[in-house]
């Protein structure tokens, strides 16, 4: 069996296709991991985390996914608040969340 050039220029988009789908699942997770640590050190409960926007963009010079996620909590168990979370690659960026009532 023979590979001609197109072959593995096609193989190597699918690798590299899947390393990244498999790089912005890991940064998903750190995200949501962060935000369960972040929400049990100030007594919140984290009731969500979605993902709103991810692209490249270069943090400190270096080039990795910028992504975006917004997440709900409560900080009475009654109430819910939307807050934004910014991360480039592993590294949390940015937390952004709105005053909101507790007990």
């Amino acid at each position: 069996m023979s590979f001609n050039l197109a072959d593995i220029v096609l193989l190597l988009v699918i690798v590299v296709v899947a390393a990244q789908f498999w790089r912005i699942r890991a940064i998903a997770e750190q995200a949501k991991a962060y935000l369960q640590r972040y929400c049990e050190k100030n007594q919140l409960q984290l009731i969500s985390v979605a993902r709103h926007k991810t692209r490249l963009g270069i943090h400190r010079g270096k080039l990795d996914w910028r992504s975006e996620f917004y997440f709900e909590f409560s900080g009475n168990g009654e109430d819910s608040y939307q807050g934004v979370l910014v991360m480039s690659g592993l590294s949390v960026i940015d937390t952004q969340m709105p005053a909101y009532r507790i007990n």
